[in-house]
């Protein structure tokens, strides 16, 4: 079949190689001169399945009053007259009871380790390099409350499959040494061994060029206009061309991997996803003394932070601001970034030659992802990955071409326009 991608982030350009593999004539329409120039341009480096904890949990509501009268808080709400947002809020509510939250978890740890599997198989394969590191992802706690609060979804998770091990503050050290200098500080934390970390930008710009190399047509400086429907399909999407006219792009099947703009462009043929964006920010510092900067990648859970090594840069991001489409940077988050990050790891890095960055994350209420066919049949999602999108992106690539083939994906996952699969395992990497 003839496939049309809308965006080229991480998400839409593994979607465009999974569909290319399955032996599908696939065309990638971007607006950007190049792939992942959005949020898969700097975001925070984690292939992280245990990090399946939404931020919709039984505490949250709590918490997220305590910050709200804080500039840099962990998650800020900027409340709008704007009907999406208050809908999605109320639905962020009910994701918070402990029933849904549990089935919230199963959900990302199930996507997580069938996605981890695919992304060692594509590298395996490819040989493509992102500067990726295999040591494992360690979440510090700086809390004692917070700490033991951790221990029944990290025992979820192992249920379902993901190592994630309870660690003193001694052995959290012993796995990342550059925590020394706050060793009294720390109460505990997890380690799973098997996650990953790596840069995002650069993984999706070697993909889109294998991609390429391989048949899939990109087309960039592209903006997607609308969505034209009739009978129950799409039609055609329309565009605006690189030249500045517009034209009707047409394909057997087509989907939507536009991020946090996928609701806006979808609420033009009559459907509705609860997607909206919460900007995330992050700064990349050069790395000064490397001894005194983690090479494991850490979440500061506290400050809701991770860490990812690149290099010979340091990749700290984190915090969630629901303030609709915005993308200016707030320069107040992201010196509380650089401020807790020279924290905790004081002469790991020049902390003054922080770069900051801001980009839009596409998150559902409960950070399960859209994945599969919409009520328009021939039109199928993969969005609302939220702070994920890099964990899961090659699990919803490759589980998205199985349902453009017309077959059920080897992951037990709440799929759109299908019975979830019965008797199916998550995959372990």
């Amino acid at each position: 079949m003839r496939v049309l991608v809308l965006g080229s982030g991480v998400v839409g350009t593994a979607a465009a190689w999974y569909l290319c593999k399955a032996g599908h004539e696939v065309t990638v329409v971007d607006r950007q001169p190049a792939s992942g120039l959005e949020t898969s341009f700097a975001n925070g480096g984690q292939v992280s399945v245990s990090h399946a904890e939404p931020w919709a949990n039984p505490h949250a509501p709590a918490t997220i009053l305590k910050w709200l009268a804080r500039e840099d808080a962990p998650l800020l709400f900027r409340l709008r007259a704007d009907p999406a947002q208050w809908s999605w809020v109320l639905r962020f509510l009910f994701e918070c009871l402990p029933g849904r939250t549990r089935d919230n978890i199963v959900q990302l740890v199930n996507l997580g380790l069938y996605s981890r599997a695919a992304l060692q198989a594509l590298r395996a394969e490819t040989g493509i390099r992102y500067e990726h590191l295999e040591r494992g992802i360690l979440h510090v706690y700086t809390s004692q409350a917070e700490f033991e609060a951790a221990a029944a979804p990290a025992e979820l998770m192992r249920r379902h499959g993901v190592d994630r091990q309870i660690r003193t503050a001694a052995e959290c050290v012993a796995i990342e040494p550059a925590l020394d200098a706050v060793r009294h500080r720390i109460a505990g934390g997890t380690y799973t061994p098997a996650d990953e970390s790596g840069n995002a930008w650069m993984f999706t710009d070697a993909l889109a060029k294998l991609a390429a190399s391989r048949g899939v047509s990109f087309r960039y400086g592209t903006d997607v206009l609308r969505l034209l429907a009739a009978g129950g399909r799409l039609e055609g999407v329309c565009v605006r061309q690189p030249e500045g006219g517009e034209e009707t792009l047409r394909a057997d099947a087509y989907v939507m991997a536009l991020g946090s703009y996928s609701a806006r462009m979808l609420r033009g043929v009559g459907i509705r996803v609860p997607v909206y964006p919460a900007k995330g920010y992050s700064i990349t510092v050069p790395v000064a003394r490397p001894e005194r900067a983690p090479s494991v990648s850490l979440t500061d859970d506290a400050h809701k932070l991770v860490f990812s090594r690149l290099g010979d840069q340091l990749r700290v991001a984190g915090t969630a601001e629901l303030t609709g489409w915005n993308t200016e940077i707030n320069r107040v988050r992201c010196q509380a970034i650089v401020r807790r990050a020279a924290e905790l790891f004081p002469g790991g890095a020049h902390w003054a030659l922080a770069r900051f960055w801001a980009g839009l994350r596409p998150a559902t209420p409960g950070n399960v992802p859209l994945i599969g066919r919409s009520r328009l049949g021939n039109l199928f999602l993969d969005t609302g990955h939220g702070t994920l999108g890099w964990t899961h992106a090659c699990g919803s690539g490759r589980a998205l071409a199985e349902l453009v083939s017309g077959r059920v994906p080897e992951v037990d996952f709440r799929f759109l326009g299908q019975e979830r699969p019965r008797a199916l395992k998550p995959q372990a990497a």
